[in-house]
């Protein structure tokens, strides 16, 4: 896999979670190209294309963030915020993917740009099938602004 042409960036601790994320969108062939960052400094460095992810470029971002927030190093909300604040990867959607079941957490989310916010089910049935369903959504049905890293804005006369 090209790191160069990712579907999703799906950032999370857990290795179970991680696991029956992927096993969901790979089983539904939402997303071919999923890169793992294991804690938020790896998926700062991979967003911002620094570090070990130093040659990849803008021109590519992910399609899709999935985010969890209680990660080691770099917490989720702080990622969203450099997300956000940045016009190099703010129309990149994000999907915070948590267990945390902080009000706090789910406001300061939304007020940080989050696009949606979704408690993990505890289930193993419910887990894949809510990843299921947020990967049809996000990958096959919204329409995103980015495409290869261009912004796409209409004009007069198009549809």
């Amino acid at each position: 896999m090209k790191i160069h042409e990712t579907d999703i960036l799906l950032v999370e601790d857990s290795p179970d979670d991680a696991d029956l994320a992927m096993h969901a969108l790979r089983r539904e062939k939402l997303a071919n190209n999923i890169v793992i960052a294991r804690d938020g400094e790896e998926a700062l460095d991979f967003l911002f294309c620094r570090g070990s992810f130093a040659d990849r470029s803008f021109e590519h971002p992910p399609k899709l963030v999935l985010l969890d927030l209680k990660l080691p190093k770099v917490n989720g909300i702080e990622i969203l915020k450099q997300i956000k604040g940045d016009p190099r990867t703010k129309t990149i959607p994000v999907v915070i993917l948590t267990s945390s079941k902080e009000e706090r957490d789910l406001v300061d989310g939304y007020n940080l740009g989050a696009n949606s916010y979704i408690q993990k089910p505890v289930d193993f049935d419910q887990f894949r099938n809510t990843v299921k369903t947020l990967g049809l959504y996000w990958m096959v049905v919204n329409q995103s602004p980015v495409t290869n890293g261009i912004k796409h804005v209409k004009g007069a006369g198009q549809s």
